[in-house]
């Protein structure tokens, strides 16, 4: 696929990246000759210098050929202009804009983004997947990560292996004999950074994170058996009322009913935007590093705080003071520059959060052609987990799983079919409109993306 990217910042730079060891053919724009000379250095695709809001440039970057082209500028005016001259000029089929200003994105001027108005195809909201991402996390303690499929039907889990994990050391085939209650399936695990796909004879090891599809109301017994018996936090403290703690308030007003909730923002008249929109949070104008502040939130009270401000220093000094001023929280933070990961275990926050990767992934999964609707990445796009629909012209239809000759790089994690969640069996036969779940390393990429194939992209 041919794939037009602008903007090579970070999130820019990473999607190339992504996309071209997928073996897509990427051209990627930038007015900073630093950026595209990092490109050009670092990555074996095509790279411009110049605005890509220019006709001009657009046409050096072959866009009249463009099967889709991705808007990530630092600037949400650029991102939407990028897209019409696409469309208007170009006839570019797939457009996608990064836009963080939330009042385009306000419900009410949904009629804006068409093709008569700014034809953009998706939008992407960081600050919006970055709060419905750490929602999903709340909604599973113990679980590093939880994805939702097939319309929140069928949970990915990701979970790290402890000593206290009950079926380490039990062979695969062994854990239906141990575990009768166990309806989930482990699709594979990340051991020593690597991805291995594991047999029936194989086990978990302590420090593994292993990948688990499971329906969505077993999340709690699913993670009892790998030894999580954390309850779900109704007392949570967001220090930073930008705008991800602010979405990320409004969604736990709407889906947890008995949860206490409170805010430490220090700008005043933010402060007062968030307490007018809100409903039964609680805003304190003050510095989340202030003890006094801290105290007047009733740290001691609060199962749950997540440091979500605007700068990564504050958000991990607020982690470390909640350490040591009140222990057995769970604590989490916003993290922009990607070294500071490595202070995680030794400061003791539960989760880092990556903006960037949140921004990549739900880019991602508008990439793939056929009837894939959607996509989560492993190890940096290593691997994906992908949900797509068994339509007439499969090649897979009436086939059994076992005779379907898919590559051992590529396994079958769950199947919807009406309302029913099929876990996969050697006798599992394809049937049309059945809701695939599989796991893929990139290489195999095209193949997955054959098999569910439609005519356009």
């Amino acid at each position: 696929m041919n794939i037009i990217i602008c903007g090579a910042g970070r999130v820019g730079f990473t999607i190339s990246k992504l996309l071209s060891e997928q073996n897509h053919s990427i051209t990627i724009i930038d007015q900073s000759s630093d950026d595209i000379q990092k490109i050009n250095e670092s990555l074996d695709v095509k790279a411009i210098v110049g605005k890509a809001t220019s006709p001009s440039i657009l046409e050096k970057a072959n866009t009249n050929d463009a099967d889709m082209i991705i808007a990530v500028t630092r600037n949400d005016e650029i991102n939407m202009l990028i897209c019409q001259i696409a469309y208007s000029i170009f006839k570019v089929p797939k457009k996608i804009a990064r836009i963080r200003s939330q009042e385009y994105l306000d419900p009410k001027f949904s009629g804006l983004f068409n093709k008569e108005n700014l034809p953009i195809d998706y939008i992407i909201s960081p600050e919006i997947e970055i709060a419905k991402s750490i929602q999903r996390k709340l909604e599973a303690p113990g679980a590093l990560d939880n994805v939702p499929f097939a319309d929140n039907k069928i949970r990915l889990l990701e979970i790290l292996i402890d000593e206290k994990c009950p079926i380490y050391g039990i062979k695969l085939n062994d854990l239906t004999k141990k575990f009768p209650n166990l309806n989930a399936y482990i699709l594979g695990v990340v051991r020593d950074n690597n991805f291995l796909i594991l047999k029936k004879n194989d086990s978990l090891k302590h420090n593994d994170k292993v990948y688990v599809m499971v329906g969505s109301s077993k999340i709690q017994e699913t993670l009892k058996v790998f030894g999580h018996n954390e309850k779900i936090s109704n007392k949570i403290l967001i220090i930073g009322g930008g705008n991800i703690g602010f979405n990320l308030a409004k969604n736990i007003e709407q889906s947890l009913e008995d949860a206490r909730l409170k805010i430490i923002e220090k700008d005043k008249n933010r402060a007062e935007f968030i307490a007018n929109d809100l409903n039964n949070t609680i805003v304190i104008n003050g510095n989340g590093l202030d003890e006094d502040v801290l105290n007047e939130a009733n740290l001691e009270d609060v199962e749950t705080v997540l440091a979500l401000t605007n700068d990564d220093e504050d958000n991990l000094m607020v982690s470390i003071l909640v350490e040591k001023f009140s222990k057995d929280k769970r604590t989490m933070a916003l993290i922009n520059k990607p070294n500071y990961s490595l202070l995680q275990s030794s400061l003791k926050i539960d989760d880092l959060i990556d903006p960037r990767m949140n921004t990549v992934y739900s880019i991602l999964k508008h990439v793939h052609k056929g009837t894939i609707e959607n996509a989560y990445s492993i190890l940096n796009g290593e691997y994906e987990v992908i949900e797509a629909e068994i339509i007439e012209s499969s090649e897979l239809i009436n086939q059994e799983l076992k005779n379907s000759n898919l590559p051992d790089d590529i396994r079958i994690g769950s199947i919807i079919r009406g309302d029913e969640i099929i876990l996969p069996s050697s006798n599992y036969t394809f049937q049309k409109n059945d809701i695939i779940i599989l796991l893929s390393k990139r290489n195999q990429l095209p193949k997955v993306e054959n098999m569910f194939r439609i005519s356009s992209i």
